[in-house]
């Protein structure tokens, strides 16, 4: 089978299911797996899909953008795992930022019980914090709904109040030419603000998130450390060559 032919086999597939496996693409075009992991190499470089461990996923739309509630109820468990990892950096007396993504809500379970200060502006973050007895400050700003997220100039504003030791944050993509990347530009602003006023900065991303790019920068891959789950190898060293990554393992 012609090359060209494979890869329409492979993209018309992914239309269909969204993510396909190695082991369906080599029974669907009767060529080996290392022909296979070729051609998604291919096409990943080609922006026409993304690599995820054992196959490939259909890349989202620059503007696509799941609700807090959406988001809350994907990949649970590894954003469990990622969290409990990304709770055990907070050290005694550290002021820390938790951005307004749902695998930063589960980190707040793990937190310690220790003499630590929160600014966050995630109101979904708010019971949870409240409910541990960690001292909490909730920026100022618009409260966006979709995502539950204090975002705007208001928030900007209130961000200059403070310098962190720590922050952790989502985002929708994260790409090694584009950077951390979401769809919301007032997002992706108050992100970077948040970074730009912290000593460390973590990205918390599941598998789910790599190659993906959304409308609106937040930084350069190199700014932040990420903490994520069980890569494919050849997805592992493409960024382990940019920046720090912190893979959890189960």
């Amino acid at each position: 089978m012609l090359t060209e032919e494979r890869h329409r086999i492979i993209l018309q597939l992914l239309k269909e299911k969204n993510i396909v496996k190695i082991h369906e693409l080599v029974d669907l075009t009767e060529t080996s797996e290392s022909t296979i992991r070729r051609d998604l190499s291919l096409l990943e470089e080609g922006k026409f899909l993304k690599r995820i461990h054992g196959g490939a996923s259909r890349l989202q739309g620059k503007l696509q953008e799941p609700s807090m509630n959406e988001k809350s109820s994907k990949n649970l468990h590894e954003k469990r795992q990622i969290a409990q990892f990304a709770a055990g950096l907070v050290e005694e007396g550290d002021c820390i930022f938790l951005d307004a993504g749902s695998t930063i809500q589960e980190m707040i379970q793990f937190l310690p019980k220790k003499e630590i200060v929160v600014v966050t502006n995630g109101l979904m973050h708010i019971p949870s914090l409240l409910n541990k007895e960690i001292p909490t400050y909730l920026i100022g700003g618009f409260a966006k709904q979709k995502t539950n997220a204090i975002i705007g100039r208001g928030a900007l504003e209130s961000l200059n109040l403070y310098r962190f030791d720590k922050c952790f944050m989502g985002v929708n993509g994260i790409h090694p030419q584009f950077g951390f990347t979401t769809p919301d530009q007032e997002e992706a602003m108050v992100k970077q603000k948040a970074l730009s006023l912290s000593r460390e900065a973590y990205v918390l991303a599941d598998e789910t998130k790599f190659s993906e790019i959304a409308f609106s920068k937040i930084a350069d891959i190199h700014e932040a450390v990420i903490i994520t789950n069980e890569l494919a190898d050849e997805t592992k060293d493409l960024y382990r060559s940019r920046t720090t990554i912190k893979v959890v393992t189960p």
